[in-house]
């Protein structure tokens, strides 16, 4: 039996209508302030028709317009909840100021980060850094022994090192 649209959801029928985790609706709540599901004895959310239209503003801001949760959050308190729950019903295109605020590229157009290069040593595997001296020079000799073994076994599992 289908709810009316006026009935109010709990987290595992938005979840579903939104296409999100339960524990996503949860922490939602704890990064934006304007979702406030109706909570009954033992901690029950139910969602209103309002908290539905909000969410899903905030999950196209999210997911279709690529905003992180910051961007989500300067949003929401510069143009309000109105304006959100319209982009999520698609009224409402957000503006590219929006997009040059946040600072994030349009979804899909990220590049990948670059590899850390190896960084070379600073100095030879076997001169001590300072506060080695302190170290008898059977540890330092053990210490030594095993950054040769770690860089023996990076070499042999770095595949760019082949």
């Amino acid at each position: 039996m289908e709810k009316s649209p006026d009935a109010f959801r709990t987290i595992s029928e938005a979840a579903e209508e939104l296409t999100v985790p339960q524990h996503v609706l949860r922490f939602w709540e704890t990064r934006f302030t304007q979702i406030k599901p109706m909570k009954r004895a033992g901690g029950r959310r139910y969602y209103r028709p309002a908290d539905i239209e909000l969410l899903k503003g905030i999950h196209t801001l999210l997911y279709s317009q690529g905003y992180t949760i910051r961007g989500v959050q300067r949003i929401l308190k510069e143009e309000g909840g109105a304006y959100v729950v319209g982009i999520g019903r698609g009224e409402v295109m957000p503006r590219k100021g929006d997009a040059a605020r946040e600072g994030a590229p349009p979804p899909g157009t990220a590049k990948a980060a670059p590899r850390i290069g190896k960084a070379p040593l600073a100095r030879p595997i076997d001169e001590a850094p300072k506060i080695i001296h302190k170290l008898s020079s059977v540890q330092s000799d053990a210490l030594k022994a095993a950054l040769r073994d770690l860089t023996d076994a990076r070499k042999m599992l770095d595949p760019l090192d082949r």
